[in-house]
């Protein structure tokens, strides 16, 4: 009896180019599925983004309408852009009211920075047994409400003559922000590695010497993350401000309730208010954005 073996396995009757097309055949139906689910998504993600942004871009909208377009029903959609509600709001006297935010932001973030990053570095590079406490106490102070704090800070506000005074927004807006940019702070120090560190003490360098020239560039990205944030707060803060000032020191979220009058609500010219209330703090999020992802990748949001 002769036996024969086939030197090929697999269907009967098959070769291997045919199988080689089933394999391609498979392979494209995958690709093809992938593609699709693909398409979907972004398609799904496109949308999302865009029912989240519409509020904005009708914000925008309506700061080129007349008065009496934009309280509409239906809203009106085609119409002639005018820049006159701008021009109103220049008129009413903005530019004071812009000016005290700038100065209450970025004299507040400053602050928060020059405290803030000496405490991470000593909560975080060289801890002790009360470490978790002392982050506990930072974080505490979150969880009190604006509103029970306001009048024990309005009477010693106006006992030490402060009150509508841009320079107690400036105090309020930082402690407001020293316990967030802390626990931030900490985290970036916590991402540095530890033999660069090491390295510098080595080779002689000091405290100041490491966390000026070893540790805040690498944290840079973080640095500008948490600036960015704190910036955030301290332009769109309301509370203290409408408490605490009338007409030196109030702000820009104080500006723009002044258009809720008895008389009605301006729409257009809130809306075109609004818009320019948000160039500023817009144009630093742009120029910033780069840092500001990589900051957060860094680890502030673990």
């Amino acid at each position: 009896m002769t036996t024969h073996v086939s030197g090929h396995t697999g269907t009967p009757g098959a070769t291997p180019r045919a199988g080689a097309r089933r394999g391609a055949g498979r392979t494209r139906r995958r690709r093809g599925g992938a593609s699709l689910g693909g398409s979907l998504l972004t398609l799904f993600t496109w949308a999302v983004g865009l029912v989240f942004v519409s509020p904005v871009l009708w914000l925008v909208l309506t700061a080129f309408k007349h008065e009496n377009q934009a309280a509409t029903d239906p809203p009106t959609v085609v119409f002639r852009p005018t820049l006159d509600r701008f021009t109103a709001v220049l008129d009413a006297d903005f530019l004071p009211y812009l000016g005290n935010s700038l100065i209450a932001t970025l004299a507040s973030t400053l602050l928060v920075l020059l405290l803030g990053l000496p405490a991470a570095y000593a909560l975080s590079v060289a801890p002790v047994k009360r470490t978790k406490d002392v982050l506990f106490f930072f974080i505490s102070t979150k969880m009190l409400p604006v509103v029970a704090v306001v009048v024990p800070i309005y009477v010693a506000a106006a006992r030490l003559s402060m009150l509508d005074n841009i320079w107690t927004l400036v105090v309020l807006y930082t402690a407001m922000n020293l316990p967030i940019a802390v626990w931030m702070l900490r985290s970036f120090f916590l991402e540095v590695p530890v033999a660069i560190v090491e390295a510098a003490r080595v080779e002689g360098a000091g405290l100041p010497r490491v966390l000026w020239s070893v540790m805040l560039p690498v944290m840079a990205p973080g640095i500008a993350a948490t600036a960015l944030i704190c910036m955030i707060f301290a332009w769109n803060e309301f509370f203290f401000a409408v408490n605490l000032t009338a007409a030196q020191a109030a702000t820009v979220p104080v500006f723009l309730t002044g258009f809720i009058t008895s008389e009605g609500l301006f729409v257009a010219q809130l809306s075109a208010a609004a818009v320019m209330a948000s160039v500023p703090i817009v144009v630093v999020g742009w120029f910033a954005q780069g840092q500001l992802v990589r900051g957060l990748s860094m680890g502030a949001v673990k």
